[in-house]
C-alpha cells in the first residue's frame, strides 16, 4: 500500500495518490493532471478510479481531464448530479483497488453530496478516511456554501453535518488516519490546524466539533458562529466542477501568447481585459503599467485572484516574471480563471524600452511612516482581515479589509496623503493597485506592514492598541 498526500500550499489543498498492486486511485485531483499521470507511469501502474469527495468550491478539480486521459471513472457519493458521465455510488458501496478496499460513507452537511472514503487494508481493517471537507484537522467544513442548491438553511446543513459525523465517522477506531481535503489557510473552514494528517483519536480529543458530550444545538451554534462571507468565485468553481471545463492544455496555449509592448497595449485597448501584474510587490511598486492590478505569485495568489476579480470569465493580460509564465497561468486555472489571452513579452523592461507610460506607488519604511503618524497625523488605513485588526491595530486606524475594499472607496480622502498597511506588505500593495486603478493616487504604502511598524516606537506613543473582545 502506498498513500501519498500531494499538498498545494497556495490553496491549502490536499489531493491523494493511493497505489496497490499496480492499481491507483486519485482523490480530489488538482486541475493540472500531468503529475498524477507521470507518477503512475513511473510506478508502472494504472489509474483505476478518480474519487471526488464533493463539488469543490475553492478550486477546479482535475477529474474531468484525468478521466479523459486515463479512461478511469469519476466516482461521487449519493445525491451528486454532475452533467458528465460518472458513477454515483451508494452509501456503503465498496470499490476494490489491488489488495485494498474503498468504502463509501455518505457524510452530507458541508454539501449534500459530501462523501468520506474509508480505506480498508488487505486484511479488511479500517486504515484511513479521506474526509474531503466533512472533517478537517481541528475543524469541520462550513455549512453555508450549499444552502441554495440544497434549499436548506446553514443551520439545517449544520445539523445534517452533526449527524454525519456522529453516525459515520466518530464510531470509527481511534487509530484510523484522517486525510482531509484542506489545511490551515483554506476558506472552507475556520480554525484548521497547521498539520495535514492526524489520527481520528487525536481529533476526537482536539477538535471542538467532535466533543462526545456536544448537543446538536451546541454544534450548530459553534459551527455557524463567526463565518465570514465566502469568496465570490466559489459558486463559479462549483459550476465548473459540476458541468465540466476546457482542457488545461488549451488554456495554457492561449495564455502563453507572448505579446510585444505594442501588441499588449493594442489588446488592452481593444478588449475589456484586465492587466494583472503577478511580479513581486517590490518590483510592482517601482514601475508598473498604469491601472494594472497587482496580485503577486509569491503570496496567496490564486485565492486573492478569485476573491478580488470574482468573474472567472474576465479576460486577463498578464505581466509575469520571466520563466514563470506556465506557473502563473496554471495557478489561475486552478481557481477557474481560464481567460488569460497573453502576457507581456520581455516584461516591464520591454515596456519601458518601448517608451510606454508607467506608474509607481510611493512606498516608505515603517520608520518614516511612524514619523508621519506621530508628527503629521496622516490617516492610516489597515487592510488586514477583521480578526487581525480586532486582535491589535494602530490607534485611530481605519479598517477596510482587502476583501471588502471596493465597497468602501468613499472612505478614502480625496485630498491629502494617507497611509495603507497590511501585515507584511503584500496585501497593502494589492490594495494600493486597486485604489490607483479607481483614480485614488494620494496613497502611501508602508513597506513591511504592521510587522515592521511594531518594531518602531509606536508603543511609547500609545499607537499600538490591543482590542478588547
Amino acid at each position: 500500500m502506498n498513500i501519498e498526500q500531494i499538498y498545494t500550499g497556495c490553496l491549502a489543498q490536499g489531493a491523494y495518490y493511493i497505489e496497490s498492486d499496480g492499481e491507483v486511485a486519485i482523490i480530489d485531483p488538482l486541475r493540472e493532471v500531468s503529475p498524477y499521470l507521470k507518477r503512475a507511469e513511473n510506478d508502472k501502474a494504472k489509474i483505476k478510479y478518480i474519487f471526488e469527495t464533493h463539488f469543490h468550491a475553492d478550486f477546479v478539480s482535475g477529474h474531468v481531464t484525468l478521466s479523459k486521459e486515463t479512461g478511469a471513472p469519476i466516482i461521487y457519493g449519493p445525491t451528486a448530479k454532475p452533467t458528465f458521465e460518472a458513477i454515483i455510488a451508494k452509501d456503503g458501496q465498496e470499490f476494490k483497488l489491488g489488495k485494498l478496499t474503498f468504502k463509501v460513507l455518505h457524510t452530507p452537511g458541508h454539501t449534500m453530496e459530501s462523501t468520506t472514503y474509508l480505506l480498508k487494508d488487505e486484511n479488511g481493517k479500517d486504515h484511513a478516511i479521506f474526509s474531503g471537507d466533512t472533517l478537517f484537522l481541528g475543524d469541520v467544513g462550513r455549512p453555508d456554501l450549499a444552502q441554495k442548491s440544497a434549499d436548506m438553511t446553514q443551520e439545517q446543513l449544520a445539523g445534517t453535518l452533526f449527524d454525519s459525523l456522529r453516525t459515520k465517522i466518530m464510531p470509527l477506531a481511534d487509530d484510523v488516519i484522517v486525510y482531509p481535503a484542506h489545511g490551515a489557510g483554506s476558506a472552507c473552514g475556520k480554525n484548521m490546524m497547521k498539520e495535514t494528517v492526524d489520527s481520528l483519536g487525536n481529533q476526537k480529543k482536539m477538535n471542538y466539533a467532535l466533543r462526545a458530550d456536544m448537543t446538536k444545538e451546541e454544534f450548530v451554534k459553534e459551527v455557524t458562529d463567526g463565518l465570514l462571507p465566502p469568496p465570490k468565485y466559489f459558486p463559479l468553481n462549483v459550476k465548473m466542477n459540476k458541468e465540466g471545463y476546457e482542457d488545461i492544455d488549451d488554456v495554457l496555449d492561449r495564455g502563453k501568447q507572448a505579446l510585444s509592448p505594442n501588441e499588449f497595449e493594442l489588446a488592452a485597448n481593444e478588449t475589456e481585459a484586465l492587466v494583472l501584474d503577478v511580479r513581486h510587490q517590490d518590483d510592482y511598486v517601482k514601475a508598473h503599467i498604469p491601472r494594472s492590478i497587482f496580485i503577486g505569485l509569491n503570496g496567496d495568489f490564486a485565492p486573492w485572484v478569485g476573491d478580488l476579480i470574482a468573474d472567472t470569465k474576465q479576460p486577463l493580460l498578464l505581466v509575469i516574471p520571466e520563466g514563470k509564465e506556465e506557473e502563473a497561468i496554471t495557478r489561475l486555472s486552478r481557481v477557474g480563471f481560464d481567460a488569460a489571452i497573453g502576457y507581456l513579452k520581455g516584461g516591464i523592461k520591454a515596456w519601458l524600452d518601448a517608451g510606454k507610460d508607467i506608474d509607481q506607488i510611493t512606498s516608505i519604511t515603517a520608520s518614516k511612516a511612524t514619523e508621519l503618524i506621530n508628527k503629521d497625523h496622516l490617516p492610516v488605513f489597515d487592510v488586514r482581515k477583521d480578526s487581525e485588526y480586532q486582535s491589535e491595530h494602530l490607534v485611530g486606524a481605519e479598517h477596510t479589509s482587502l476583501s471588502e475594499l471596493n465597497k468602501h472607496l468613499s472612505k478614502f480622502p480625496e485630498d491629502g496623503d494617507f497611509l495603507v498597511h497590511c501585515a507584511g506588505g503584500y496585501r497593502s500593495v494589492i490594495a494600493s493597485s486597486i485604489l490607483k486603478s479607481r483614480g485614488i493616487h494620494n496613497l502611501i504604502d508602508v513597506k513591511g506592514g504592521y510587522g515592521a511598524l511594531k518594531n518602531e516606537d509606536l508603543e511609547k506613543t500609545a499607537y499600538i492598541c490591543p482590542t478588547t473582545l
